[in-house]
């Protein structure tokens, strides 16, 4: 299960973001994008982000997951579009010199920290 060592990552992440002046702070909400071609498992990774949170500024926090489609972009006629299906060709000029654009991104967008 990879989505423990993405919750890890993530939490050692969001922790050094919290300015270190803010006296105990507790942070609310953690707010991510992630690309469909990550392979994270939703599920799996709010139950290993709760463990790995305990006692600590993240227990509590809820994670608030947005999915990013996967955008691919055609070297050859430059068009772009979303990839819903197995085939990285593209449906314009059939070509498959591509390049992706979006679809394999892990990032922290935000932190909500509670008043």
């Amino acid at each position: 299960m990879h989505e423990m060592g993405i919750a890890q990552q993530l939490v050692q992440i969001a922790l050094d973001s919290i300015p270190k002046e803010i006296e105990n702070p507790r942070v609310e909400k953690v707010n991510l994008k992630i690309g469909r071609l990550a392979a994270v498992v939703e599920h799996s990774l709010t139950f290993c982000f709760e463990i790995i949170t305990k006692d600590t500024h993240l227990e509590g926090a809820r994670l608030n997951i947005d999915f990013i489609a996967v955008m691919v972009h055609c070297k050859s006629c430059d068009n772009i579009w979303e990839v819903t299906g197995p085939a990285f060709k593209c449906p314009f000029c059939e070509d498959g010199d591509v390049e992706m654009l979006t679809g394999r991104e892990i990032e922290i967008t935000s932190l909500e920290l509670a008043d």
